[in-house]
């Protein structure tokens, strides 16, 4: 489940493989996640168009986007849309994504609930200051109203120029209903979208998610990287190269948690590919939910560049991991916590950010 203020059926742990080694005591000891913005109300999520430095827009869950501009919050918001948003619990504004040509196209799209609790993505398109409500376009409803948890909520542009969605399996516990491993269902996938091309449909390109929580692309490498959230036992990150992005993938859930199966009797769907994630963690030590993140690739933090963060929410522990060509090669434990951990996010520049429910960001420095 993933949490944003209730949280089900979960407790989590320590990392198999957690740690220092050659990574070294050193570069743990330059890194440390600094606040930069306080008294903000539940943020979920932090992004900025590549075109603009010195902002980050931040995704409050009851529905205002406000924009920080040097760390300071612009007095008129971004976006609010309040009145259409169900707000609570794992419910409400999820996140943001900037079109790859925003500076000149000022068009932008968000992930939400709706007051019926489906989950919804509209594009919208600003002055270039502030958005739009009346350009309003609806793009995805994926009926959710049975449950109100595993909502996914991940928006992000890919290398392709394509938007995805992350949807979660539709909630409850071991997703009852079977979505994950349904290809009719749109629920618990991965889905993509070309928003350039007139009458495009959402396609299908990841399944056997249960609720990512997070997934993004590494600037350099292309990498997909996914933190889906775990039923009782355990958390995953899943990598894929280029290559391996071609899929549909499947991951696995609910015929597997992690590398454990979870349900007895039942195959997975044999549609692609079975990808079984590149590391995971447990429901001990007061862990709980996975928050999926970004490889570092600013410049403020030379130490932490190619590294892949990502962290727990009840805990609010931090790891650090790095792949080259989609295997592990190294993992650790980082010194530093970040409570109530909601989101990751990256500025124009690839600097790294942390959300806290708490209301505060935090940024990755020396």
């Amino acid at each position: 489940m993933r949490s944003l203020g209730v949280l089900v059926a979960v407790v989590a742990v320590a990392l198999p493989g957690a740690a220092s080694g050659r990574n070294g005591s050193s570069a743990q000891e330059q890194l440390r996640f600094r606040p930069f913005a306080s008294g903000l109300d539940s943020p979920v999520f932090a992004g900025a168009p590549r075109s603009q430095p010195g902002k980050l827009y931040v995704v409050e869950q009851p529905g205002l986007i406000l924009v920080l501009q040097n760390g300071k919050v612009r007095t008129q918001p971004f976006l609010d849309i309040r009145r259409l948003v169900r707000s609570g619990g794992e419910q409400g504004l999820l996140s943001i994504a900037f079109h790859p040509n925003y500076a000149k196209n000022h068009r932008f799209f968000v992930y939400f609930n709706d007051k019926s609790g489906d989950v919804r993505v509209f594009e919208f398109r600003s002055n270039g200051t502030v958005g739009l409500p009346g350009t309003a376009k609806s793009l995805l409803r994926v009926g959710h109203r049975q449950y109100s948890n595993h909502d996914g909520g991940q928006l992000q542009f890919g290398p392709d120029g394509r938007l995805y969605a992350g949807t979660g399996d539709g909630g409850s516990g071991g997703d009852p209903h079977n979505h994950a491993q349904n290809l009719s269902s749109r629920l618990g996938k991965l889905l993509r979208l070309n928003v350039d091309k007139r009458g495009a449909r959402w396609q299908t390109v990841g399944y056997g998610l249960r609720n990512p929580w997070r997934f993004s692309w590494d600037r350099a490498t292309r990498d997909l990287y996914i933190g889906d959230v775990g039923q009782g036992e355990w958390e995953e990150v899943d990598v894929r190269t280029p290559a391996q992005q071609r899929g549909p993938n499947n991951y696995g859930w609910r015929v597997w948690e992690g590398r454990s199966r979870y349900t007895s009797g039942q195959r997975v769907n044999s549609r692609g590919n079975l990808v079984f994630p590149i590391v995971v963690y447990s429901h001990s030590g007061g862990h709980c939910s996975i928050t999926g993140g970004y490889v570092y690739r600013g410049s403020a933090v030379p130490a932490a560049r190619g590294r892949y963060f990502y962290g727990d929410y009840c805990s609010g522990t931090i790891w650090s991991l790095r792949a080259v060509n989609g295997k592990l090669r190294g993992v650790r434990r980082e010194p530093f916590k970040v409570p109530s951990l909601s989101s990751f996010g990256q500025d124009a520049a690839g600097e790294l950010y942390a959300t806290s429910l708490d209301g505060t960001i935090s940024r990755l420095a020396p």
